[in-house]
């Protein structure tokens, strides 16, 4: 609230003739304060109530009464000056009964007063039953546990952004070292176990990205609440560790198992397996992966030309008229490709096959994964 100073008025003594009583005009001060109980948690609800020299029963009626927020903070402004008792209950307390009481609490004139209500001071907890303390000694003592493992989450999230800024910028040998270390301190966060396979798979160390991914996805398909997302994701780069590892059927089991726990992004992931096989020359996988595909989502493009490529490979010439006969499916998909990309990044290549069909093999390129 906007400090508002009210300033005397001056008035000139020789206007003043008849000079009528003027009433007095009483500075105010201020007061702000926090509730907390004893373990230290704030109060976000109930009422101060400020006694003018000390409350003369529990159902007196107080001077002031001010509202606790949900953050525990009450304040007010103009206070009249004096010695107050401060008293603190819950929406619930009894008109009769207090929470708790600190006397003595003075506003001066023209100042703020911080009136906390500190209920783990010595002289409150001394007022408790042995029950009761050794109750709160057990909060605090699990609210204590919380806070580090809050702190200790929050210090795991930031390594996580580090290591994922230094897979971006292929410095997967420092994003493996902090995953590393941050999955012996908490080995059963399934997430750090991806990232660390993520860099892993980088790094090509692809045995080592193998074990960190299916031990990420064993975590988080435990979990009371697994993230299919995160399962999805992590079996993406499963299928490609396998099949960089030359572990076809592993591979394709991995993709499959990835579509199905996130069936979202189903397309991607066979998109990327049809891409990664297309780099292990595998002509049948290739074209079963572009099939699976093409299924999940046949508004993509690099799964038709892929398809298109691996089986022109299979094309053969007919000895009479030197014509190239290309299997099924084969114009089909490259017809397909140009379709949906008539201008994308194997236009040219695909236009040529397709100019070239009843002449000679066409040359092919490869994509890149997504």
């Amino acid at each position: 609230m906007r400090n508002i100073r009210l300033w005397p008025r001056l008035v000139l003594a020789a206007l003043i003739a008849v000079a009528l009583p003027l009433a007095a005009q009483t500075a105010t001060g201020k007061i702000h304060g926090h509730v907390n109980d004893p373990t230290g948690t704030a109060l976000g609800s109930g009422t101060i109530s400020l006694y003018e020299g000390g409350m003369a029963s529990p159902t007196a009626t107080p001077k002031y009464s001010l509202n606790v927020d949900s953050n525990g903070d009450f304040q007010s402004d103009n206070i009249a000056p004096g010695s107050y008792t401060m008293v603190y209950r819950k929406p619930d307390t009894p008109k009769d009964k207090v929470v708790d009481q600190i006397d003595n609490v003075k506003i001066v004139a023209g100042q703020d007063t911080e009136a906390n209500d500190d209920m783990s001071r010595q002289e409150y907890i001394d007022k408790l039953s042995p029950d009761q303390k050794k109750q709160i000694e057990e909060i605090k003592a699990k609210n204590a546990g919380i806070n580090k493992e809050n702190q200790q989450i929050k210090n795991l999230n930031g390594d996580l952004e580090k290591a994922r800024a230094d897979d971006k910028d292929k410095n997967f040998a420092d994003a493996i070292t902090l995953m590393q270390h941050d999955v012996s301190i908490k080995p059963d966060e399934p997430l750090l176990w991806v990232e660390l396979g993520q860099a892993q798979l980088g790094a090509k160390q692809y045995s080592d990205a193998e074990t960190s991914l299916n031990k990420g996805i064993t975590l988080e398909t435990a979990a009371k609440k697994p993230n299919p997302q995160v399962i999805g994701s992590a079996g993406n780069a499963l299928g490609e560790a396998y099949a960089d590892d030359n572990k076809t059927p592993e591979s394709q089991a991995a993709y499959d198992a990835a579509a199905k726990a996130y069936p979202t992004d189903a397309g991607m992931y066979y998109q990327n397996e049809t891409i990664v096989m297309s780099r292990t020359g595998q002509t049948d996988a290739i074209v079963a992966a572009a099939d699976k595909a093409i299924a999940a989502d046949p508004t993509r493009p690099i799964p038709y030309y892929l398809k298109g490529q691996a089986l022109i490979g299979k094309a053969t010439m007919d000895p009479k008229t030197q014509k190239i006969i290309a299997p099924a499916g084969c114009q089909e998909a490259y017809e397909k490709y140009l379709q949906l990309a008539p201008t994308g990044q194997f236009a040219n290549d695909a236009k040529q096959v397709l100019a070239e069909m009843n002449a000679a093999p066409a040359t092919s390129s490869k994509a890149k994964r997504h």
